[in-house]
């Protein structure tokens, strides 16, 4: 029998990958262990490769996915293609029967272990001669938990694995006992206080707290809240615990569950499963309550309508530990209860080597979840930026840094009741309360709805003011608190053991690591995304055994309330005529590019708490010496809060136009179209472009062998975003902070009708600018091409009608936000091509005003025209009998002045013989208007409209 090595299969390079310099475990751990006894057993998946590698069809987008996957599910084809071969595996557990290996597992779980063809999966219990029969090594021990081995494993060549996982007890035997520093000798030494700000009155004592559904309508939007409708399912990775209540008490989880829902306001009793095939423990470190609490407590409040799924793993009888990895795959190959969206707030600690068996074991776990349509949803941790290691240097949790399942971080709120009492805010608070521009255009980034000065009492409690980046460590003297080896802050940094995700490379991002080499580089950024983790709004939830109230932190809270909102949005999807979401996290970042106000910008804040042993810091009697390794909040993506936290609303519109748009108009032309490093025109179309600089600049715009040039003066130090521009048009967006940023003048916008395939290209002062994000937003009509010298969109003047399904006669909801002072109204009426056409007449012919009158939208109100709101006001109003793909365009009539004004330039009137944009591309269909003869102020938010062609469809639920 031929044996094949294992390469990269040391006992380090399954849990110690950049934390330590050691080569031995013996070096590491200065130990020096026996061979296990004779009568211990460790239970082991084998795993083998696929039979096809589903790369190419995960790199797909959304909806070629999720057509071949339902393709392949209808033809029962599925996991012959991306299974296990059916010989292969067979061959190999014919191998492991001849050693007299027991095996484990069947596609039920019965036993608690999933083994099948399809999971490439094959369980088997070794005692020590059995692992040295199977991996050619010698099983050593030391400690209660620490299981080893020297030197690199062989199997034999006739089983082919090439993935490996022990479930065996992750918490102890992980981190080096004697770890090297990393950081060369880096020391930081911050003063007094808290490290980061927005999380001081945890300290004081005076942190806030509120249900999750509670957050979830204050803060996040939730968009099913107060529907009564049922929900998709959660499962819960719940590793050992299950609903496994404290020995002797004699109320049944149900009975709690119902009595905390009623405590949070819920009259119906919660639906709930549970999987534990093979026992579950109350106690510590076997089971874990509390972590089952806080994930039901979240779950059940802020999506009440959802059955949720407690996934305990392999349980605790015959070797049994119940790793949380064999959590997982009960709830990845749940085929009778198909959970639609699974949240793990378990960590999986080893640090696994790139390229080892172990780490190729959970990689192609979630590819697992990918290709069963799932959606996965993961706790970035909750240590900050050292991930509790103490080597110095900033961590990444590498082993569950999946490109297939969304990364999710933590951010503590602060409300406008609880502002005055953090020192750290207090400040921002009294400039906020005085109408600091520059304050509230930040604060507004990051989703305040409402003037601070207009919000008094009860109110001000479920009024954000700010999110930053969760952070509750402090400096007091020569003391840290909490100790930095407890909870305390959101983790985030760079998984450089693997390449950037396409979709972090298509957002414009390459995630590099705050560390030097050998432990620094680019790769996978985390997290995704964000939400409350703690600090100065804490969660309410049941006692650890289910009973009375109390309350929690941690992005353990913050990982379910992402599920429970992904599961209101797949039934929306249902609703639609849509599939699951699934592997979603492409659509995330297509969102945050086309419609930003779907996130609400963490930009305050940080998670440095990279640290090493020794020094002048006391942390709960250990002495250490903080490094300085770590991550700052910023504008747009970082590597603390990722895209932001949910505005789930507007996130569920965004993904429903793309889903659609995806799904439905997949051969409609791109607004450019990628050439080689180039951009070409995707049609004959007018397009704007649309100058955006800090300072005056010099356009040029390539068009084919032609092309035109104009000078633009510098924006307006508040002149309108996408984010303000698509904030402003939800119904409770305070008209006082859409008056205060009024008059903020915008760059030049020239036009020219282009034809299909010539080529586009823009430079800014002479420096060529490059549409970083075009291949995301193009679809979608439009283009930021950037330089250091600014910006230019590129950008359609109409709207093209991707209604849900493709369906002709459809109602589109309008909203409109005015932030003008005279009378407005406006028509929507359709032109033939991208260029406005109508019957041959061009924009600016002398029939064309009384063609387009002809071909206006009838409103579901009556009549053409929709008037303006009035200065600072909301409204929302629909066309009816839209068609799929429909090319619409827009007219505004100023009333007060008489003048009225195109969305296409060439027909308005000219000045300095320019014909004058009245038009702004503000994102996913919506634009903007200047009401003003002449340009006006140029500020381009007179009218700020919005055209949705799905959100009406099924119930219309997102109306």
């Amino acid at each position: 029998m031929a044996r094949v090595t294992l390469t990269n299969s040391t006992y380090l390079d399954l849990t110690s990958y950049h934390t330590t310099t050691a080569t031995t475990v013996a070096e590491a751990y200065q130990i020096q262990g026996a061979p296990v006894p004779s009568d211990m057993t460790l239970n082991v998946a084998l795993i083998l490769p696929r039979a096809n590698d589903p790369t190419a069809l995960l790199q797909s987008n959304w909806a070629t996915r999720q057509t071949t996957l339902q393709q392949l599910e209808d033809n029962g084809t599925l996991w012959s293609t991306y299974g296990a071969d059916p010989a292969a595996y067979a061959a190999a557990q014919a191998e492991l029967t001849a050693l007299g290996i027991p095996l484990l597992g069947n596609a039920a779980g019965s036993d608690g272990y999933i083994s099948s063809v399809e999971s490439r999966t094959i369980w088997v219990q070794l005692t020590p001669q059995h692992f040295t029969d199977l991996f050619g090594k010698t099983l050593y021990g030391a400690g209660a938990y620490l299981q080893y081995w020297e030197g690199e494993l062989s199997l034999p060549d006739t089983i082919g694995a090439t993935g490996i996982w022990f479930d065996s007890q992750p918490l102890w035997g992980t981190y080096p006992a004697t770890p090297n520093d990393l950081s060369r000798g880096a020391a930081v030494h911050p003063t007094d206080g808290p490290l980061s700000i927005g999380n001081a009155l945890l300290a004081a004592g005076r942190e806030s707290s509120a249900y999750a559904g509670e957050m979830a309508n204050w803060f996040y939007n939730f968009p099913l809240t107060g529907i009564d409708v049922p929900t998709a399912t959660v499962g819960l990775v719940e590793s050992g615990t299950g609903d496994v209540m404290q020995p002797g008490l004699t109320r049944t989880f149900q009975e709690a569950l119902n009595l905390f829902r009623e405590r949070a306001g819920l009259s119906t009793p919660g639906d709930y499963y549970v999987v534990a095939n093979n026992g579950q423990d109350y106690t510590e470190p076997m089971g874990n309550p509390g972590e089952r609490t806080l994930d039901v407590a979240v779950v059940t409040s802020a999506n009440p309508n959802s059955t949720m799924g407690l996934y305990a793993g392999s349980g605790f009888g015959n070797h049994a530990t119940s790793n949380s990895v064999t959590a997982y795959q009960a709830a990845f190959w749940d085929q009778v209860n198909n959970p639609a969206v699974v949240s793990s707030s378990f960590g999986i600690f080893q640090q696994a080597a790139p390229g080892s068996p172990f780490a190729s074991a959970i990689r192609e776990l979630f590819i697992d979840a990918a290709l069963r349509n799932i959606s996965v949803f993961v706790a970035n941790n909750d240590w900050g930026s050292s991930y509790n290691f103490t080597n110095g240097i900033a961590n990444q949790n590498i082993v569950l840094s999946s490109a297939y399942a969304v990364m999710v971080g933590g951010t503590s709120i602060t409300t406008l009741a609880a502002a005055p009492h953090d020192h750290t805010v207090e400040a921002l608070y009294g400039l906020a309360v005085a109408g600091d521009l520059a304050t509230l255009w930040q604060l507004m980034e990051g989703g305040l709805m409402t003037l601070p000065s207009g919000v008094a009492g009860s109110e001000a409690v479920r009024t954000l003011l700010i999110e930053a980046v969760w952070n509750t460590y402090a400096i007091s003297g020569h003391t840290i608190d909490p100790a930095i080896d407890d909870v305390g802050a959101g983790d985030g940094g760079v998984d450089v053991t693997q390449p950037t995700p396409s979709y972090q490379t298509a957002f414009g991002l390459t995630p590099t690591s705050v560390n030097h080499s050998p432990w620094g580089g680019t790769g996978r950024g985390a997290p995704d995304v964000a939400a409350d983790a703690g600090g100065n709004m804490w969660y309410t939830t049941p006692q650890t055994n289910m009973l009375g109230l109390a309350v929690a932190d941690g992005t353990s809270a913050a990982t379910p309330m992402w599920a429970s909102l992904v599961a209101q949005i797949d039934t929306i999807f249902e609703d639609q005529g849509l599939p699951n979401l699934g592997y979603m996290n492409d659509l995330l970042y297509i969102a945050a590019a086309i419609a930003p106000a779907s996130f609400n910008d963490v930009t305050f804040g940080n998670n440095v708490t990279s640290y090493r042993l020794g020094g002048h810091i006391d942390s709960d009697g250990t002495a250490i010496t903080l490094t300085g390794f770590g991550y700052e909040a910023g504008a747009g993506y970082d590597l603390t809060s990722g895209l932001g936290t949910p505005n789930g609303t507007l996130l569920a519109r965004a993904l429903t136009a793309i889903a659609h748009s995806q799904m439905s108009f997949g051969t409609s032309p791109d607004m450019l179209d990628a050439d080689g490093g180039g951009w070409q025109s995707g049609a004959d179309q007018s397009l704007m472009f649309q100058a955006m600089s800090a300072s005056g600049a010099a356009i040029d715009i390539g068009l084919g062998a032609g092309g035109f040039d104009f000078g633009t003066n510098a924006s307006g130090a508040y002149a309108w975003t996408n984010r303000l521009a698509q904030q402003s048009l939800q119904s409770d967006f305070d008209p006082n902070l859409v008056r205060l940023f009024d008059k903020q003048a915008q760059g030049w916008i020239g036009q020219s009708v282009v034809a299909s395939g010539q080529d586009v290209s823009v430079s800014i002062n002479g420096g060529s600018a490059q549409a970083i994000q075009g291949t995301l937003s193009s679809p979608f009509g439009f283009a930021d091409f950037v330089s250091d010298d600014g910006a230019v969109r590129v950008a359609r003047a109409v709207a093209v009608a991707e209604t849900a399904g493709g369906a002709d006669d459809q109602i589109a909801v309008v909203r409109v936000r005015q932030n003008g002072e005279n009378d407005l109204s406006l028509i929507f009426y359709r032109v033939d091509d991208l260029a406005g056409t109508i019957d041959g007449k061009r924009p600016g012919h002398e029939a064309y005003a009384a063609a387009a009158d002809a071909r206006a939208y009838q409103l579901a109100q009556g009549g053409t025209s929709l008037g303006g709101p009035g200065y600072g006001n909301y409204e929302q109003a629909a066309l009816v009998g839209v068609d799929a793909g429909d090319f619409i365009a827009m007219k505004l009539t100023n009333q007060t002045t008489g003048a009225f004004f195109w969305a296409f330039a060439h027909a308005n009137e000219q000045v300095n013989s320019q014909s004058v944009g009245h038009l702004w591309n503000y994102g996913l269909n919506t634009w903007g208007w200047e009401d003003t003869y002449g340009g006006g102020d140029r500020d381009f938010n007179d009218l700020i409209v919005q055209l949705d062609f799905t959100s009406a469809s099924g119930q219309g639920w997102l109306m």
